[in-house]
């Protein structure tokens, strides 16, 4: 059995002052079977290629998702590279844009909030898959089978106050657990 082919999309617009991504990123770049991209750098001003990304769509088997979770959503370039993306014809609907028809979706986020927080009655009134559900339904209408997201809570930067922050060591453990979801992912 082959490994599948695996397109990491990045979109943080500031990775090289994130702490929790970097070091996510920086676990798994390297990976053989892993297509690793930094979408802010790739595309400056928002200037997306859009046949070019569906042909990486298209290309891969698994598409990872990695972003902070802003706003109980994504940074603006991730809504902005669905919109123009996943467009109709290509990703949907079903029956004429079915391109991605049994692809994967794994959405990898990092949040600044403990886990606590997201529940019901918590900080943030819901949980982390009713927040995903517009992610997760995105994936459903073009025919991508959803996984469980990763999700690493309590990534503040330095200085932060308020919640505990997650400790460094923590920390790579779940860059490491990452990278072993990813090394041993078959489809």
């Amino acid at each position: 059995m082959s490994k599948p082919k695996i397109l990491l999309n990045l979109f943080h617009p500031n990775i090289d002052n994130s702490r929790g991504n970097k070091i996510l990123i920086k676990m798994v770049r390297n990976l053989t079977n892993v297509t690793c991209r930094d979408l802010y750098q790739e595309c400056p001003g928002f200037k997306i290629n859009v046949k070019h990304e569906q042909q990486l769509l298209l290309d891969h088997d698994l598409i990872v998702f990695q972003h902070p979770f802003y706003w109980y959503s994504c940074p603006s370039l991730l809504k902005e590279w669905e919109d123009r993306v996943l467009e109709q014809g290509f990703a949907y609907p079903p029956g004429v844009g079915d391109k991605l028809n049994g692809k994967h979706w794994l959405t990898v986020i990092t949040t600044g909030g403990p886990e606590d927080a997201y529940r019901s009655g918590g900080f943030n009134n819901y949980t982390i898959s009713e927040l995903l559900r517009p992610f997760q339904q995105t994936a459903n209408l073009c025919g991508m089978k959803w996984l469980p997201p990763i999700v690493v809570h309590s990534v503040l930067p330095p200085g932060i106050e308020g919640y505990k922050n997650i400790s460094d060591d923590d920390l790579k453990k779940r860059a490491e657990e990452y990278k072993k979801f990813l090394e041993g992912y078959t489809i």
